[in-house]
């Protein structure tokens, strides 16, 4: 460990902390509204516009395959130019994205606007966590970056107020909801003058005045609140590598030993996000076509959107004590479970319960996924990795959904949630055996013990 980590690491829990927790937390929250909302607004978009299903289908693809290019470029800028760029960057891009959206008239052109909309929510996802987690101590580093994930259910709850109160409320009332999705584009304001650059990234390009120059700035203010710092005690550690160029970045994520760490992600981002959007945007349908019309009601929707509120911070909770492998395994293991519940519920009460169970743990599922993505790889390619893992996760989303219109026919419910729990089998089993421990480690201990 460096001087600069050293430095990190003897930092205590305090506002600081709080107020990068609520930047970038704002920021998943608003990412997560753009995408939901938009549930709401294409049962409107098909009657005013006379969509087909197929175009209808078109513009529910559209968000994630900007989600998969986002997700990949930020990663790969984020290790050449810097985290705090491409974090407000992406800012900008969807807040843009969603005001053209909000003012188009046809859906060729909503379409392309809702791509590039994704890229920016997408590139958000994947740099937040691995930027802000590289300033925090190992000892709540967990807690923190799952806490940050958790931010998600409220950009989930609110979409589903603004779908529910605004947009019916009105003819354009899904251009307002659009244009409220676009209005933290005045947080970049906020981020331009209270977000520093990451020092372990400035170091990892050689820039160790600069990194030093951004934390004697950020001890300047815990000074002024009061808190006394202990000497900073750097530990000898293989020293890792330097940041180097696109090419050298990708390369080194399959060599040596991190490709196991690296295949492990994709698998992990792979299953959790291919069995998500398998049950959240198949289940409701399947489940009327049997007769169970609870589903299309708006207490059901509002009470999965508010269990992943206690999903995500249970889980945050859990990485710190039992370790981010085993809070994701046991999460997924139990999200399963929940749509176990959900095919053979035979009531309504069942329905909500097992619909809840089911909301709460894959949501939760997330919170580990993220802390443990940003802590697997080392500085100096942590986004690359974080970026990749997310766009091959992102591909689950786009792919569920149309191989769960096929399983659906032939081999009914059991065939849907067969394929799905079995994937989140898979999943939990490769984190498990495949995966490192990283619960009170640093993270330049992580990448020079399991991954040099």
């Amino acid at each position: 460990m460096s001087m600069i980590s050293a430095r990190i690491e003897r930092l205590p829990f305090a506002p600081f902390h709080k107020r990068l927790l609520l930047m970038g937390g704002l920021g998943y929250t608003f990412d997560a509204m753009d995408a939901a909302v938009l549930a709401f607004i294409f049962p409107v978009l098909r009657t005013a516009w006379g969509l087909s299903s197929v175009q209808i289908g078109l513009l529910g693809s559209s968000t994630y395959i900007g989600f998969l290019f986002g997700a990949l470029l930020a990663g790969t800028l984020g290790d050449l130019i810097g985290r705090r760029a491409v974090m407000m960057w992406a800012l900008a891009l969807y807040s843009a994205a969603s005001l053209v959206s909000a003012a188009v008239d046809t859906w060729p052109s909503f379409f392309a606007a809702r791509i590039v909309a994704g890229m920016g929510t997408g590139a958000e996802s994947a740099i937040i966590a691995p930027y802000l987690a590289e300033f925090v101590a190992r000892r709540f580093r967990g807690s923190f970056t799952g806490a940050l994930a958790g931010f998600f259910s409220f950009g989930f709850v609110a979409a589903a107020l603004l779908g529910y109160f605004i947009v019916p409320a009105q003819e354009n009332g899904w251009r307002i909801v659009l244009v409220i999705t676009a209005l933290p584009v005045v947080m970049l304001l906020w981020w331009r003058r209270a977000l520093p650059e990451s020092p372990r990234w400035l170091e990892s390009r050689g820039r160790t005045k600069e990194a030093e120059a951004v934390l004697e700035k950020i001890e300047a203010v815990f000074a002024r609140e009061g808190y006394v710092l202990p000497q900073p005690v750097a530990e000898v550690t293989a020293r890792s590598a330097k940041g180097g160029t696109l090419f050298a970045n990708f390369v080194a994520l399959l060599a040596g030993r991190q490709a196991r760490i690296t295949i492990m992600t994709w698998i992990m981002w792979l299953s959790i996000t291919f069995s998500y959007y398998s049950f959240f945007v198949w289940i409701p349908g399947l489940l009327v076509q049997n007769g169970m019309s609870i589903t299309k009601s708006f207490s059901y929707s509002l009470a999965i959107y508010c269990a992943q509120v206690p999903g995500y911070f249970s889980a945050a909770w859990f990485n710190e004590r039992i370790g981010r492998q085993a809070t994701i395994a046991c999460y997924m293991l139990f999200g399963g479970a929940g749509a176990l519940g959900l095919a053979f519920a035979q009531s309504d009460q069942e329905i909500m319960l097992a619909g809840i169970c089911l909301s709460f743990f894959m949501n939760g599922t997330y919170a580990g996924v993220y802390a443990y993505t940003a802590e697997v790889f080392p500085t100096a390619i942590r986004t690359t990795g974080a970026g990749l893992a997310s766009a091959i996760g992102r591909i689950g989303a786009i792919v569920s959904p149309i191989l769960v219109g096929y399983l659906y026919p032939t081999f009914g419910f059991a065939g849907v949630f067969g394929t799905t729990t079995s994937v989140l089998l898979i999943g939990a089993v490769a984190v498990v055996l495949m995966g490192i421990p990283t619960r009170g480690r640093s993270l330049e201990d992580i990448a020079a013990s399991e991954t040099a």
